[in-house]
């Protein structure tokens, strides 16, 4: 029996994404965005691309992870339950160019997200090579939480004081996600309505959610119904105890895929490509080729979504 039984697989399962936390060089906990597939065994997969490694080797340093579904855009659900799983995780160092061993997972992606499957065409796979590159991360969950859906408000965190780093980037969204740690040094998450003042960002927590003091971030991300138009944007700092709440101090912003201008695509391409060939050349392997006729293979089968 997993212990994902004790939660409703319906609701998980319909979410489009959750957030997914790791521990940093420095015990940092990092938070993105990520799409996750429930396996029959009861593990969690994810993937990243060889350009956005960064939570495999994370992963490879110290297991401990944590996810939260809490953003239901796109699922269908109205009023849907929060919910939190913490675990441990593994990512080999084997990198997959084609979809097999993960084939739900990717045909979940192309049906869930349709603009994916453009990426397939000859005239730009060279371009996008290295969102075929992958690394699989399991996660065999051990700590699940089921919490009721924050009441969503047109209000964002709001900037009394301009010089507040990241109040801009935050203000648009209703709430964050809290990403700290456990008094064990474990990874922890809590989706909050963060409140800017002058000395940083007051979040309320769940009482299930046992944080403490130390290295924390906080992730704004939203995406559309087809999983497109995607932005996120993450605030590092400083989590300290303020009277009866926490408070974060920020110290970095943190924006992988820009912050909208028309010419973040080009940069954001370079990027990726750069980071794939760093990564390939400190593992010490060559460039391995994707195997595109299998993804288009798999793809086909979204009904709807001819291939371009």
């Amino acid at each position: 029996m997993s212990v994902l039984d004790t939660v409703p697989l319906d609701v998980l399962d319909a979410y489009r994404t959750c957030e997914f936390v790791t521990l940093g060089r420095d015990g940092a906990p990092v938070v993105w965005p990520a799409a996750v597939r429930r396996q029959a065994d009861g593990t969690l997969l994810l993937t990243t691309s060889l350009a956005f490694a960064q939570k495999a080797l994370n992963v490879r340093r110290d297991g401990r992870v944590a996810l939260l579904w809490s953003d239901p855009t796109g699922s269908g659900l109205t009023d849907a339950p929060q919910i939190f799983v913490g675990g441990l995780a593994v990512c080999p160092d084997d990198i997959r160019t084609g979809p097999e061993g993960a084939e739900d997972y990717w045909r979940m992606l192309f049906e869930r997200q349709p603009h994916s499957r453009s990426y397939l065409a000859p005239g730009v796979r060279r371009l996008m090579e290295w969102y075929y590159l992958r690394l699989h991360i399991t996660v065999t969950p051990e700590q699940v939480e089921v919490r009721p859906p924050l009441a969503r408000s047109a209000a964002g965190a709001g900037v009394p004081d301009v010089s507040l780093l990241g109040a801009a980037q935050l203000a648009p969204y209703p709430d964050a996600v809290l990403a700290a740690r456990d008094k064990t040094g474990a990874p922890v998450l809590a989706r909050t309505r963060p409140v800017a003042t002058d000395a940083g960002f007051a979040v309320a927590v769940p009482g299930d959610c046992a944080v403490t003091a130390g290295p924390a971030s906080l992730l704004v991300h939203r995406h559309d119904e087809r999983l497109n138009n995607m932005r996120n944007t993450l605030v590092r700092g400083e989590l300290r105890e303020a009277g009866d709440g926490w408070l974060l101090v920020p110290g970095t912003v943190v924006e992988p895929m820009g912050s909208g201008r028309p010419s973040d695509a080009v940069r954001v391409l370079r990027r990726t490509s750069r980071a794939t060939a760093r990564y390939l050349e400190r593992q010490g392997l060559p460039r391995p080729r994707v195997r595109w006729a299998e993804f288009r293979a798999l793809a086909r089968g979204g009904a709807g979504h001819p291939l371009p």
